[in-house]
């Protein structure tokens, strides 16, 4: 695609720019946010300010126009979220430096019509990233983030080789002086290595340690030469001197042409990557037919499932309510517009929220169940309305729903007292780290400890294609991976510090046949004790294999100490599992339980005459089984199951949970046994 440069001058907007062109975009503009005349140094929260009397040799140097705007706002809004949750509130804030950036990509626009893209060289500054991707989405246009979350270390290394000459123009941290401007990246690099061994100093300059100007790199048709610089100390004491270097003459001049070689992280981390070499050659050396295999369709006839899919239902517990079966009426086979009947779904579930004074803002999570990926756009396009910033993680996967249904979606919401109370992870740029949204949703959001991570196909992050040719063994670790990464991303956050515990792993799959290796990479992927399902449904999006889905929980809680007082403590889950059997049923439970966080998930599947009192089956362990503190439910019912649904109700001591009946076409274990029915539940 066509994109605009969003130019600082500095090293990582530069070697930003060669890997927009390694992935085969076209630079036609740049743009550069100053401050007014007269000001060499502005305190701004979102721009690099300093060495702005050197953007126009850069410029230059790259051979494409550059648009300029003075900075007229300040950062009036430093949380880490931008604009508001609510559909009607997600445009910007008047007054902030945002609209700066906003205003002048409009007037690059306007005189660049085909520009597409927008390239961005922020490595972990979730502020930078959040306002710049607020600014792209208004104007329809698509970061690309190629540095994001990559190693600062690695990255200094890959500069350096492909070419980029960049040189210290500001210091202002500990270790650095005056001594160290003008000095280039590979002289330095040794110093901002042993900087970052003594004191945690970001190698790349992250925590504001250091600034730099590009003076030569292999996009550059001549390199920028610096005549006349002067020394300017902003202030001087023990701990870190803050000084810049002011450039009074320089030069554009001739260079030999170089060759663009950069360095391109590999699509899977090492672990992952001997996974998919393990489950390759299993894969081939597997017996089974390579052929399709079919798996029968929904039963249209399945009265039991239609007659529990005509009622939304609802819980709340404490801070927390779990609405599931949301749907539009089943008596009513009319024919319905797809879009209307998104729009229904929407209308029945705010007004379900509302009876409890939440709104659509507080949700957390959302599973939607679709009767056909060839919707997948449609929908997707409805949704998209009413959701402002930092929406829900979602699922969304193809399922027999029975006529007239195109649409179930179920949701976790939360109220929560205050807006840092809820962390959400909305990574909307092209990058090498994981796959930016295909859908108005977060990668993850964290609420109460909770950590719900959206479903994760395996896409190429870069591309966001699906690799080709198309292979299972690389999807199943490629999607584990997005996971991964996203909760690692999240711990190193603001708020984070937290470990990270899984409670539960959805495999959704569209073929049978590919269970059994699922269950094979799992047993590396995942902690073996996980509460783990295999699902088989009729369609994922892109056509993906197989889609991830995860809770996670961050291990933090409250314990009364000996003096009686709650401490905060972060410990693992307690793992459990039991099988009951009598006479033809038989029941499975795998539980995992936080008891100082009070938070629990279990699966709980079963085969056989489902009529018999579960209850009885239930296994004593209080501490581990509570489900009477159930805030919500997935019930999942194999297709093909010859039986009655279970009776849910009789495993709450009161109200039964919030459930949502999912048609599925196998349903498996990570023991490798094949279930009729299956209950998700979480409770806190």
């Amino acid at each position: 695609m066509k994109y605009i440069a969003l130019l600082s001058g500095g090293k990582d907007s530069c070697y930003n720019l060669l890997h927009c062109h390694k992935n085969g975009h076209q630079l036609i503009a740049a743009a550069s946010l100053r401050p007014e005349h007269g000001k060499e140094e502005l305190d701004s929260y979102l721009y690099q300010t300093v060495g702005q009397d050197a953007i126009e040799f850069v410029a230059r140097a790259l051979e494409v126009p550059l648009y300029r705007r003075v900075i007229s706002g300040t950062a009036l809004v430093q949380s880490s979220e931008y604009g508001g949750r609510d559909a009607e509130e997600r445009g910007g804030i008047n007054g902030d430096e945002t609209e700066d950036l906003y205003a002048l990509l409009t007037d690059v626009k306007s005189q660049h019509p085909d520009a597409k893209g927008v390239s961005v060289g922020a490595i972990l500054s979730n502020y930078q990233r959040i306002r710049v991707e607020h600014v792209c989405q208004r104007l329809s246009l698509t970061p690309l983030s190629y540095l994001w979350q990559r190693d600062q270390a690695d990255l200094l290394s890959e500069m350096i080789r492909a070419g980029v000459e960049a040189v210290l123009i500001k210091v202002a941290g500990i270790g650095l002086n005056t001594t160290h401007l003008g000095k280039t990246l590979s002289g330095m690099q040794s110093t901002l290595t042993m900087l970052n061994t003594l004191y945690g100093s970001h190698i790349c300059g992250e925590g504001g340690e250091y600034e730099t100007l590009t003076i030569d790199c292999p996009l550059f048709k001549r390199r920028i030469t610096l005549l006349e610089t002067e020394t300017v100390i902003h202030s001087d004491n023990d701990f870190a001197t803050v000084a810049f270097l002011r450039i009074r003459r320089a030069s554009l001049d001739t260079k030999p042409e170089q060759s663009l070689d950069v360095a391109v992280p590999t699509l899977l981390d090492q672990p992952y990557r001997h996974i998919a070499e393990d489950l390759q050659a299993r894969i081939l050396n597997n017996s089974q037919s390579p052929g399709r295999i079919e798996p029968q369709g929904f039963h249209s006839s399945n009265k039991a499932l239609e007659t529990r899919l005509t009622t939304p239902t609802s819980i709340h517990f404490g801070n927390w309510v779990s609405i599931g079966n949301i749907h539009r009426g089943t008596r009513d086979t009319s024919d319905m517009p797809l879009e209307d009947e998104v729009r229904e779904c929407f209308r029945i579930l705010q007004q379900r929220l509302s009876e409890h004074s939440l709104s659509l803002s507080h949700i957390a999570n959302i599973n939607i169940f679709i009767s056909s990926m060839e919707n997948f756009a449609s929908i997707n396009a409805v949704y998209a309305t009413y959701f402002g910033v930092s929406p829900p993680a979602r699922a969304c996967v193809a399922v027999d729903l029975p006529h007239p249904l195109r649409v179930t979606l179920d949701c976790v919401a939360y109220a929560e007292q205050k807006v840092s109370d809820r962390q959400a992870l909305h990574v909307q740029s092209l990058s090498y780290w994981a796959p930016a949204n295909i859908g108005p949703y977060s990668q993850a959001i964290v609420v109460d400890e909770r950590v719900f991570v959206s479903g994760q196909i395996g896409l190429i992050p870069c591309s966001l294609t699906i690799p080709y040719p198309q292979s299972l063994a690389t999807e199943i670790p490629l999607a584990s991976q997005h996971a991964d990464r996203i909760v690692k991303a999240l711990t190193n956050n603001a708020g984070g510090g937290w470990d990270g515990h899984a409670q539960l792993v959805l495999y959704w799959l569209t073929q049978e046949r590919h269970i059994s290796h699922a269950v094979a990479a799992a047993q590396t992927l995942d902690r073996d004790t996980t509460p783990t399902l295999f699902l088989t449904v009729r369609g994922l999006p892109k056509d993906a294999l197989i889609e991830k889905q995860v809770l996670y929980h961050t291990g933090r809680g409250g314990a009364v100490d000996e003096d009686g007082d709650t401490v905060p403590v972060s410990c693992p889950p307690i793992y459990g599992s039991e099988t009951f059997a009598e006479a033809d049923v038989e029941i499975q439970y795998e539980v995992s339980y936080l008891e100082h966080a009070g938070a629990s998930a279990a699966v709980i599947c079963g085969r056989g005459n489902s009529n018999s009192n579960w209850r009885a089956s239930e296994p004593g362990s209080r501490e581990l089984y509570r489900w009477e503190l159930c805030t919500s439910s997935l019930a999942v019912s194999s297709s093909d199951s010859k039986t009655d649904l279970p009776p849910i109700q009789s495993l709450f001591d009161s109200q039964g949970p919030a459930i949502t009946y999912v048609p599925c076409r196998h349903i498996c274990t990570r023991d490798g046994r094949d279930w009729e029915y299956v209950i998700c539940i979480l409770t806190t």
